[in-house]
């Protein structure tokens, strides 16, 4: 197995922190954008959509900052997807910082409008511009 590319992305969104924060850390939240359902069962997060289900596990959690998980089915253990909330104490702005994994640079251009997507979803959950 190669390496893997890590690359991040930072979303600017409109809203408090710990509002954002039950939008990607609970399977009620995330079933909102990220996901058609999702379940969990202490640690582990089942995401179902449409016929396709795949499981993650919870690997940390800060409230209202940071929230990282790890699909189940990967051989590479070291690798994750994260979800972490900035905040700016002077201008009070809240972003969305995404880091994700891919295989090849074409996997990475793929990765990356799969989560503009999914992150204008959520925006468009919260009522964000």
């Amino acid at each position: 197995m190669s390496d893997r590319i890590k690359f991040e992305m930072e979303f600017p969104i409109k809203v408090s922190q710990k509002l954002l924060f039950q939008y990607i850390s609970t399977p009620s939240g995330l079933s909102e954008w990220f996901a058609d359902n999702v379940n969990s069962r202490g640690e582990i997060f089942i995401f179902i959509w449409d016929d396709s289900e795949e499981s993650a596990k919870l690997i940390k959690k800060i409230n209202n900052e940071k929230i990282q998980f790890q699909w189940l089915d990967d051989e590479e253990t070291d690798y994750y997807f994260d979800l972490r909330i900035q905040f700016d104490e002077i201008t009070k702005d809240v972003s969305l910082i995404v880091t994700d994994y891919a295989e090849d640079q074409e996997e990475v251009e793929e990765s990356k409008l799969l989560w503009t997507n999914q992150i204008s979803d959520l925006k468009k959950v919260l009522g964000s511009t």
